[in-house]
């Protein structure tokens, strides 16, 4: 691997024989960035953070695309794992 330097970002590249997913590179940068990328969010910060309801933040939570957990009455997702969904919404 080589590794390059832009804008105090460091950059590791991939040798293009190695097969790598866009959740293991974003893992892996979210990661390294993230304080806590296994903290768990609530329905509740989801919607915050999305800007919507409490209403549709809960259907967002059903989806089947969407890797949330409900535990007890609660449902939680890590922050890892909705940063990567909400990356990959963007695209």
């Amino acid at each position: 691997m080589k590794e390059l330097k832009q804008d105090n970002l460091e950059i590791e590249l991939i040798d293009t024989k190695e097969k790598i997913s866009f959740e293991e590179v974003l893992a892996k940068v979210a990661i390294d960035k993230l304080e806590n990328p296994f903290a768990t969010l609530t329905v509740k910060d989801v919607a915050k953070d999305l800007n919507i309801g409490k209403n549709a933040s809960y259907k967002i939570f059903k989806r089947n695309d969407f890797p949330s957990v409900n535990l007890g009455q609660s449902w939680h997702i890590t922050l890892l794992a909705y940063t990567i969904w909400k990356m990959q919404r963007r695209v």
